[in-house]
């Protein structure tokens, strides 16, 4: 294996911060990330292709990824998707994707796979380290004084400050996006909650995405996801949470 890391595929971590894998086949990328994250106090492994990257995280846990899409072999899509496929906890690390297909349908495609997060090149390096705090502060499970705050529906529970779903007892994953987009809908359960709310800011920020993060979201929570019982659009308005009284 030849992956850069400053502690290496099989080392032990220096500290408790934050451990990324960045994954891109362009060596000198994979320094300046390396050194830059390294700067912004995270720990940092990298990777040159999906099958390296896959090596590290059968023998490291990782807090985040940062993925370039482009790369030979499995390309990012294909590799997200693998992962997101894998029932173990690799399946939950959090992606945020880096690639300079910028277009909608890349952005699309991107969230469809099951990414957090997706950055389109060239970028600012502040805008990116703001985007892996946010990840990753969305990540840790919230602790909240008092009585915790749920919904639920059907077999489904929803705990708000957490923003963990469950489906009897067991965790169902969610992609920091559809979190966000849940936990919103939640607090305004049984009213409409227009797209533009939805679709808070970012690559995430127009309707197109809102739809396919919302129809991500029915194939983890509707029987029968082509005609929802819980989450239904409001035509030309946005969307809703029908939850049990």
């Amino acid at each position: 294996m030849t992956s850069e890391s400053s502690a290496g595929c099989g080392g032990a971590p220096a500290d408790d911060a934050a451990h990324l894998l960045v994954v891109d086949d362009d060596r000198r990328i994979r320094a300046l990330l390396s050194r830059f994250l390294t700067d912004q106090g995270y720990r940092v492994t990298t990777a040159g292709d999906a099958a390296e990257a896959m090596a590290c995280l059968k023998s490291l846990a990782f807090d985040l990824i940062v993925l370039d899409v482009m790369m030979p072999g499995e390309n990012g899509f294909d590799f997200a998707t693998r992962l997101r496929q894998n029932s173990t906890d690799l399946g939950r690390v959090p992606i945020l994707m880096l690639t300079a297909r910028t277009e909608t349908q890349d952005r699309v495609q991107g969230f469809e796979t099951g990414v957090d997060d997706y950055l389109g090149k060239p970028y600012e390096p502040r805008e990116l380290a703001l985007r892996i705090a946010s990840i990753l502060r969305r990540a840790q499970p919230r602790a909240a004084p008092g009585p915790v705050t749920q919904v639920r529906f059907s077999d489904f529970s929803f705990d708000l400050d957490r923003g963990e779903l469950r489906q009897r007892d067991e965790v169902i994953r969610l992609t920091d996006r559809e979190r966000e987009m849940l936990r919103l809908l939640a607090e305004h359960a049984g009213e409409t909650v227009p797209r533009e709310a939805l679709a808070g800011s970012g690559a995430a920020g127009n309707e197109r995405t809102v739809d396919v993060q919302v129809n991500r979201l029915r194939r983890k929570i509707e029987r029968d996801p082509a005609n929802p019982l819980h989450l239904q659009t409001a035509r030309g308005a946005g969307y809703r949470l029908l939850v049990d009284r």
